[in-house]
């Protein structure tokens, strides 16, 4: 009995020993959070990279008005956002109203005067192309050409038959534009001459140079002047001191009468205004100038 006792007594130790102390059950490990993120806010964009909008009108020189609604209907399809609207007038009407600011800009197709300059000081000028003023007859008129002196003679009222310059025996018929019109302006000042005869009370006075070209094209013996951009087969061009009347001769210097096309605001343009003369001024609006039968000026 004694022997078995210490039989259990072993057996129980070397169970101890076997087994050893129990471990502490490790805790499962709780994975790394991910470090946080934030997505950076959209960059501001430039003024150069915003959309243009807004709106922009013009009005004045007739001669002027076909290239600009040009100039816009492209602007405008560049910048859906910009409505740009277009209205003739006369070239005295586009530099009131730039400078009284009724409109955003002004067109006119002539030098721009000392005392317009006085009267709006801070008209700001942009000149976007030049043009000729043609002499134009009736096709049917067999006169070819003029002098500079028999142009004017005939405007004055002087030469009232057209036998006088080489034609037939037929009454004169004058055409004009009336007051305010650059292309008038433009004639008076370089045909005329500044201290010249008027032009004479009898021409019929007519408010823009689609109408001139109509009603010289339907008037038989009838006279008128033009722009080079409205030029077409209805009517006949004459050349003017034997140079005849093209954009190449006006180019050079040969033919003499010439203008500038000019843009006008009242101040610095606001920027959706300074962006439309920008694109007028560069390539593609330049390229639309010579396209129309007006001469670039880039």
């Amino acid at each position: 009995m004694r022997h078995l006792w210490v039989f259990v007594l072993l057996l129980a130790a070397l169970l101890v020993v076997a087994c050893g102390p129990a471990q502490p059950t490790a805790a499962p490990a709780t994975p790394a959070s991910p470090p946080a993120t934030s997505t950076p806010p959209p960059p501001t964009p430039t003024p150069a990279e915003e959309a243009l909008e807004g709106q922009i009108s013009a009005a004045g020189s007739t001669t002027v008005q076909p290239l600009a609604e040009l100039w816009a209907e492209a602007f405008s399809a560049q910048n859906p956002k910009v409505d740009i609207t277009v209205q003739g007038g006369g070239s005295s009407v586009g530099v009131k109203s730039a400078g009284e600011g009724t409109v955003d800009v002004g067109m006119a197709s002539r030098e721009i005067k000392d005392s317009e300059l006085e009267e709006f000081p801070d008209l700001k000028i942009f000149t976007v192309a030049k043009d000729g003023i043609a002499i134009v007859t009736h096709p049917d008129v067999p006169v070819e050409g003029l002098t500079m002196e028999e142009v004017r003679s005939i405007f004055s009222g002087e030469i009232t038959n057209w036998s006088e310059v080489g034609g037939p025996d037929k009454a004169v018929v004058v055409v004009s534009r009336e007051e305010g019109s650059g292309t008038r302006g433009a004639f008076e000042e370089m045909v005329m001459g500044k201290e010249g005869p008027p032009i004479v009370e009898t021409a019929i006075l007519l408010p823009s140079n689609g109408a001139v070209r109509t009603t010289v094209s339907t008037t038989p013996d009838s006279i008128g002047f033009l722009s080079f951009g409205y030029l077409d087969e209805s009517v006949k061009a004459l050349d003017v001191d034997g140079v005849e009347a093209t954009v190449a001769n006006a180019l050079s210097g040969a033919y003499p009468v010439v203008r500038p096309l000019n843009l006008l605001t009242k101040g610095e343009p606001a920027a959706v205004v300074k962006a439309w003369l920008d694109f007028i001024l560069g390539g593609e609006g330049q390229e639309v100038v010579a396209a129309e039968g007006y001469m670039r000026i880039d």
